[in-house]
């Protein structure tokens, strides 16, 4: 008989409320399967110190019944990620209690630090977690869900939905299987990379 989990305490509201843009260090690695990148942590998260931590949250259900994981890893334990050659990072690493509260400009030099950490530590596959930061990021504006035809700092290029439970576009079931086609990807024999890669986009004022 497995014994019962003990409970963790939840950080208090006043708690939350003084994470606002506190950093939440990235959980990484090197020569990773897939490295996720969600849009900024959210108050939440930067209050405990684990990612996607917010009870509603739907990235650890999506990333288990997507089949990267063997069980429902608990965001505590999310240094267990690391076994399965998974990691975290976020595209803003300041705490925020929305993601639309960024700038593009935030989201446009995230894209800049995330090309070079991701040349720095060789994932096979980067998955961004919202296609709408991924397009700021990066000015894609036609870009959709699912494989990208082009590579990332060396790096084959996925679009998520994003797990928060403000978005409402996508079911439990939904994003699950978003997942899933992302795991049946990495598990395919590697073929060869797009020529193409895709580069941050421009500050507002940037030099051409």
């Amino acid at each position: 008989m497995t014994a019962a989990r003990p409970s963790r305490p939840r950080p208090t509201p006043a708690e939350v409320a003084a994470a606002a843009d506190r950093l939440l260090p990235d959980l990484i690695a090197p020569d990773l399967d897939v490295l996720f990148c969600g849009i900024n942590p959210g108050l939440y998260s930067a209050a405990t110190g684990w990612h996607f931590a917010r009870p509603g949250n739907r990235f650890w259900p999506a990333l288990h019944r997507g089949g990267f994981t063997p069980h429902l890893v608990d965001p505590a334990d999310q240094a267990e990620l690391l076994g399965y050659r998974l990691g975290i990072t976020n595209l803003a690493a300041r705490a925020s209690a929305r993601a639309d509260e960024l700038t593009r400009e935030e989201l446009v030099e995230g894209g800049r630090l995330l090309v070079r950490k991701v040349r720095r530590y060789r994932p096979r596959w980067v998955a961004v977690l919202g296609v709408t930061a991924y397009r700021t990021a990066f000015e894609r504006r036609t870009a959709r869900i699912g494989r990208q035809p082009e590579t990332l700092g060396g790096a084959r290029l996925w679009v998520l939905p994003n797990p928060s439970g403000l978005n409402a576009h996508f079911t439990g079931p939904g994003l699950a299987a978003e997942f899933a086609a992302l795991r049946a990807a990495t598990l395919e024999e590697p073929a060869p990379v797009a020529e193409e890669a895709v580069r941050p986009g421009r500050s507002r004022g940037a030099a051409s």
